[in-house]
């Protein structure tokens, strides 16, 4: 399944780096694309939308539902 957040917070590489780390702690086969310009986050993974929001909340993110 496809799934985009919106999240707050991010202004680097190691905010992209912590985020693909913390989704793929769920699904190591997930596709993470960060977009750092538009504050957007799109995971393709079988986990549930709340586990992978809550994944990103954990690094310390704002996730925007």
């Amino acid at each position: 399944m496809q799934h985009e957040f919106s999240v707050q917070g991010m202004s680097c590489q190691h905010c992209v780096k912590a985020i693909e780390r913390a989704v793929r702690a769920l699904d190591v086969q997930a596709r993470v694309e960060v977009d750092l310009a538009q504050q957007r986050v799109r995971v393709a993974s079988d986990q549930p939308r709340a586990a992978l929001a809550q994944a990103i909340r954990a690094e310390g993110y704002t996730v925007v539902e």
